[in-house]
């Protein structure tokens, strides 16, 4: 079956690509309101391309922001249900003057097709829609129920997705959750990402007389609130680089040998790190590569500190106010409220004397995993090794997507990152391009992914 897949794949694959550019064409920038009727032309053809492929039950649906576009295919009896999720939003295209040729005008050159939003991720989308078209006119059918939910505001942090998932949780209801909008770790290299660390944010505030006071009348007499923060703030670690507050790494799954073996394969060199950053030593938790350290183990960062007179020349006061803001990546499988209630409890049983401290919670994102055992995670790395010929390499990154967190909470299923973009696409930047290469291996890898999962009853 996959042989005749691949050969409508080569029939089709002018039409296609010439589809693709139409999608670049339309510039559905969703961060600039004077796009808001290129949001909803993109919707729409999105909408009529689920229809042409196939699809069933299409639907824009409205959000309180740009419209998520649904359909799906429904008739594999006793097999998965995946559900499709991607975006047709993008970035603005500035600066303008910097790209070789129009960001909104797709063009191929060497392989690549450039334009915006061709990788991240009109292009990466597109391959679903094809692969259901290629089974359906060559077999009459799809080995798997497949669901579609492209939403149209991922690139402005998807603040509309997560009540829209809660509300329609029955009716995109799957197995198994699949999205490309990630990278390999190189051409003709396939990579897995298969965790993202979440994010507990707050600002920390400390009072102390109730005004500035003079430092020769009061000083050495009051407490200084600056002094009683970069107290505080020299706290929360050890001399080792952990975290100090107490239960901070008591849920923190830990890494296994194959995942650190693994994770050396795609590690960056720390000797050329420091020389890019230019910085004569690297710093970090003892035990842990700078790669296990950047994206497997949680940490808490000072990311902003102020307090005082701020202007040119010195003013001679005791401050009556100080802050600082927070920052804490965490792993799987910790919760950012409890990580905050324990750094909360670590302020009240170090707060000096003198001052009154407070912490406003600002910042929420649980972490994702899917185990790299997890089933779907073992079909989609054999798909991948049967079209490149290799076998995928298991990453982390170090950021955080909330929303695929909610997709896989929401939905309690297992959540497959199949990303096919390579490093230096240029994605969000001018000169954005697709490799044309892993638009063929993309669609292969996906139809066998399909057939694999196709194989398995429920």
């Amino acid at each position: 079956m996959i042989e005749t897949l691949k050969t409508y794949f080569v029939q089709q694959r002018d039409q296609h690509i010439e589809e693709l550019k139409d999608l670049l064409r339309i510039p559905s920038v969703s961060a600039v309101a004077e796009h808001q009727p290129d949001m909803i032309r993109c919707a729409e053809w999105v909408a009529a391309a689920f229809k042409q492929a196939g699809l069933e039950h299409v639907e824009i649906m409205p959000t309180a922001g740009h419209p998520v576009v649904y359909a799906d295919w429904l008739h594999a009896p006793g097999k998965p249900t995946v559900l499709v999720y991607g975006h047709y939003d993008v970035q603005p295209a500035e600066p303008l003057e910097l790209w070789s040729t129009p960001p909104f005008e797709p063009v191929i050159r060497d392989n690549k097709l450039y334009g915006r939003g061709s990788t991240d991720d009109k292009g990466q989308v597109l391959l679903y829609v094809k692969a259901v078209e290629a089974f359906l006119r060559t077999q009459g059918s799809l080995p798997v129920n497949l669901k579609f939910c492209l939403e149209g505001e991922e690139e402005i942090a998807s603040k509309n997705l997560p009540p829209f998932v809660e509300a329609q949780a029955e009716k995109l209801k799957a197995d198994l959750i699949v999205l490309s909008d990630t990278q390999m770790q190189a051409l003709g290299k396939p990579a897995l990402m298969y965790g993202l660390r979440g994010l507990a944010g707050f600002e920390i505030t400390v009072e102390g007389a109730n005004s500035d006071l003079h430092s020769g009348l009061f000083g050495g007499a009051v407490q200084n609130p600056i002094h009683a923060l970069t107290q505080l703030l020299s706290s929360f670690h050890d001399e080792d680089g952990r975290v100090a507050v107490k239960g901070f790494y008591d849920r923190v799954i830990e890494l296994s040998e194959k995942e650190r073996e693994s994770f050396k394969q795609v590690a960056p060199d720390a000797d050329k790190i420091k020389k890019e950053l230019q910085v004569d030593s690297l710093y970090g938790e003892k035990g842990f590569s700078f790669y296990e350290q950047t994206t497997s183990r949680p940490t808490l960062e000072i990311t902003s500190v102020s307090g005082g007179f701020q202007g040119e020349g010195i003013k001679p006061i005791i401050p009556n106010r100080a802050s600082a803001k927070i920052a804490c990546r965490l792993v799987a499988a910790q919760v950012p409220d409890e990580i905050m209630d324990g750094v909360e409890a670590h302020i009240h049983a170090n707060t000096p004397p003198g001052v009154a401290i407070k912490l406003d919670r600002q910042l929420r994102g649980n972490p994702f995993i899917t185990p790299i055992d997890e089933p779907v995670m073992v079909a989609a790395a054999a798909a991948y090794e049967e079209t490149f010929g290799v076998f995928p390499v298991y990453t982390r990154s170090g950021g955080s997507v909330p929303i695929i967190e909610v997709f896989g909470r929401v939905l309690d299923a297992p959540v497959v990152l199949l990303g096919f973009g390579v490093p230096g696409e240029n994605l969000h930047a001018p000169n954005e391009h697709f490799h044309l290469e892993n638009w063929d291996k993309g669609l292969e890898t996906i139809s066998r992914f399909w057939l694999k999962l196709g194989a398995t009853e429920q």
